[in-house]
């Protein structure tokens, strides 16, 4: 019997050729080995290794990713003034070790003044950060075009160039890292007036950070006429700390509407807000109550809820003011 098979497409020069069962990266790699002669080629593996393991190691996807994450979150950060002596360690608030009567030896104006300068720092610290990010993704997304070149012969000629930009790179991680925790403030003047004969003490300012304080958006429930508003912290802080919240409704329709605001300071990380307009949209803000040592706030967590539909007679009359917040409106839970 004679079986003839068609569409294989698989003739005798096809079944010879030395690529036949290689898949497409050998087929690149064994063209690109008969570009350069053995020795340059060891060469070109050599240093072809040393730049892969640079990406997935020091400047990996993963690790610019955490990064930007670490960024945004700066972004949304509290940045604060702190005052210790020089003996101390930032973040000890022990009042023992640190008495109020530390603000009270410091100049009210010049330390005003030092607001200000920290809140300049903190900002260009901010911008610094951002500039050095990009130029590790577009380091990385150079270096790794250059990896992924069809020809040899260009990587190991400029190969000097490509050390120095392994160089550079590392450098400007290392500044990165280095920023990423706020640290002295530069001080010009003394924060301490002439105060004759008492011992002027030894201070220092540092910057210091908390972390954003944002809504629990699964826990912050609304119901006809009013909502139940929880917020956290991502580390929690050492010492009970107090909030602002604020609230609107969004889009009045009369003028009795328009008082359906305020703002209300908390003490808990949990709020009611009652008698609200039943099927009204109303917008939440919270933030850290305003403190003396602030010197840098960019971003608030705002949340937009809407309350559930009421009866069908619609609401009562008495429930069109502004709406009274009760003593006793932290949630108990």
């Amino acid at each position: 019997m004679n079986f003839q098979v068609t569409g294989l497409a698989l003739d005798r020069m096809k079944l010879d050729s030395p690529h036949s069962f290689l898949d497409s990266e050998e087929v690149e790699e064994a063209d690109d080995q008969q570009l350069l002669e053995p020795e340059a080629w060891r060469t070109y593996v050599e240093r072809r290794n040393v730049l892969r393991e640079f990406l997935t190691t020091d400047l990996s996807p993963q690790l610019l990713k955490r990064h930007h994450a670490r960024m945004q979150l700066l972004k949304k950060c509290s940045y604060y003034i702190e005052i210790l002596p020089k003996h101390l360690a930032l973040g000890d608030q022990n009042p023992l070790v640190l008495p109020n009567t530390m603000f009270q030896l410091i100049d009210p104006w010049k330390f005003q003044r030092m607001k200000k300068v920290g809140t300049a720092q903190t900002k260009i610290q901010l911008l610094l950060l951002g500039d050095l990010l990009e130029q590790l993704d577009h380091g990385r997304a150079a270096l790794d075009a250059l990896l992924e070149a069809p020809d040899p012969r260009p990587f190991l000629a400029g190969w000097g160039l490509v050390e120095q930009q392994l160089a550079d790179l590392s450098v400007v991680m290392d500044n990165f890292l280095a920023m990423m925790v706020p640290g002295h403030l530069h001080v010009k003047h003394r924060l301490v007036s002439d105060i004759g004969a008492t011992k002027i003490p030894h201070i220092r300012l540092m910057l210091s950070t908390k972390m954003p304080v944002m809504f629990d958006r699964k826990e912050s429930v609304a119901h006809q006429d009013w909502v139940s508003l929880r917020w956290f912290v991502t580390i929690q802080p050492a010492a009970p700390e107090q909030y602002e919240l604020r609230f609107k409704l969004l889009e009045p329709r009369t003028q009795q509407e328009c008082a359906q605001c305020g703002i209300v300071p908390v003490a808990a990380c949990t709020f009611d807000v009652h008698n609200l307009l039943p099927n009204r949209t109303y917008k939440f803000t919270i933030k850290r109550a305003e403190s003396y040592t602030l010197v840098y706030e960019p971003w608030r967590d705002s949340l937009t809820l809407q309350t559930m539909p009421g009866p069908p007679g619609g609401p009562a009359p008495s429930r069109l003011g502004k709406p009274s917040l009760p003593l006793t409106t932290p949630s108990e839970r």
